[in-house]
């Protein structure tokens, strides 16, 4: 992931913005074995509404069969940032199950 699928995040209105950020080594074991790779890191801002479609978009677009997606909490930002993070990204739709 790196350009258009990147860019694809934010047009498809799953995150505010990503972070591209290159030059990562990660070490890590991997079906047995220690294995070391390089990667690039993408800090993506989005809801928590939209961390399962952010998830399967990634999964989807992503050459790892389990690729790294974790989220961390906005305990606290700037309150124009936060704003535009609201406005650009919507909430997931709701679906209703029908029970």
């Amino acid at each position: 992931m790196f350009g258009a699928t990147d860019r694809g995040i934010v047009e498809q209105k799953l995150a505010a913005c990503v972070n591209i950020i290159p030059g990562i080594i990660s070490v890590f074991e991997w079906k047995g074995s220690v294995t070391e790779d390089s990667e690039i890191l993408l800090m993506i801002k989005t809801r928590t509404s939209r961390i399962p479609d952010l998830a399967a978009y990634v999964k989807q677009n992503h050459p790892y069969e389990v690729p790294e997606v974790i989220s961390v909490k906005i305990d606290q930002g700037y309150p124009g940032y936060l704003a535009w993070l609201a406005e650009a990204v919507p909430h997931a739709a709701v679906t209703d199950s029908g029970t």
